[in-house]
């Protein structure tokens, strides 16, 4: 589909008389892009608000505030598009008569419009996902790639949409890596958090008994489970729409969650009530930088930390109650 992007720049006092003038012109779906909402974050008020920020975010805190206009590319929005200039021309205007209050600034209010059509990118992030081993006996293939199996390879095919990892991120390679190593074939494996679904087909390939991947998300259960179905292992392996901390009656020797450092901080007592005794604990998704905060944590719920790994500045925490 072929769209219109409109982009107003405006300054913080700006983004409320923006909206309006657009609102006037009968545009009610408008995108705010404020540097402030990041400076919130920063702050980091919850300690479970963010636990990484990627730098691309942080130089967004050195650009100036905008007001963005999606409008499907017909001709009646062509009109419309044309309307946006003139509309903040005049706010421009009334701001320098001090119709908003002596030296109110705006911004530069300088607008941008460009067309784009969806079918360009939307399908574009395919190209960089390829056939990866992500374990030592472990290979993830999106679904539209082809690849020959090597000896006894175990093959994840997955198709993860633009919601979901590829399977490829150093935090789901480790926690399939320990998967490997620790989990046998008689045992039951809680994926919590399941996503795109990726761990617990690792798990039921590795030979589990039984696998139960839970998410809060709905959209992710109907994707794991489609994964799961695609992979042959729906025998074994079965996504559930669930919070860990009601409403699930499992208990699993194995519970592997690929999450961020203060989720498996918060969910660990929830974990050690869905474990077998001497069952396992792995958890990934955690900056190097938190590894000590978390295992000083698991330690206090009774954990005993039996090995940590480390790749490419995140780490993989194996432990058992």
């Amino acid at each position: 589909m072929k769209y219109l992007e409109i982009n107003i720049e405006t300054s913080a006092a700006g983004i409320e008389p923006v909206v309006s003038a657009l609102l006037n012109l009968g545009i009610t779906d408008t995108v705010v892009e404020d540097p402030r909402d990041i400076e919130d974050l920063m702050d980091k008020k919850q300690t479970y608000d963010w636990d990484y920020l990627d730098d691309s975010i942080i130089e967004k805190m050195k650009e100036s505030p905008k007001v963005t206009v999606y409008l499907e590319d017909t001709e009646e929005n062509r009109t419309l598009a044309e309307q946006i200039a003139p509309a903040m021309e005049e706010l421009r205007s009334k701001a320098r008569e001090g119709i908003f209050g002596e030296g109110a600034d705006f911004g530069s209010l300088r607008v941008s419009k460009k067309q784009e059509d969806d079918t360009q990118w939307k399908d574009k992030w395919k190209e960089y996902f390829k056939p990866a081993r992500i374990a030592e006996n472990i290979v993830v293939k999106p679904t539209w790639e082809s690849y020959e199996r090597q000896g006894d390879e175990k093959v994840i095919e997955i198709d993860p949409g633009m919601a979901f990892g590829t399977g490829t991120h150093e935090t789901t390679s480790l926690c399939v890596k320990m998967l490997e190593k620790y989990q046998k074939e008689s045992d039951k494996v809680l994926d919590v958090g399941c996503g795109s679904g990726i761990l617990s087909i690792a798990a039921a390939l590795l030979g589990a008994e039984d696998v139960l991947g839970v998410d809060i998300d709905p959209v992710a259960v109907e994707v794991a489970a489609e994964n799961i179905e695609l992979n042959g292992v729906a025998n074994v392996a079965k996504a559930q729409y669930g919070d860990l901390t009601k409403g699930i009656d499992y208990k699993a020797d194995i519970v592997v969650a690929n999450l961020m450092a203060d989720l498996v901080m918060m969910l660990s007592e929830d974990v050690a009530r869905h474990m077998q005794p001497g069952g396992l604990f792995i958890s990934s998704g955690i900056l190097v930088e938190k590894e000590v905060q978390v295992t000083e944590h698991l330690r206090s719920q009774g954990f005993g930390i039996v090995e940590v790994r480390e790749d490419g500045g995140w780490c993989c925490i194996v432990c058992r109650k």
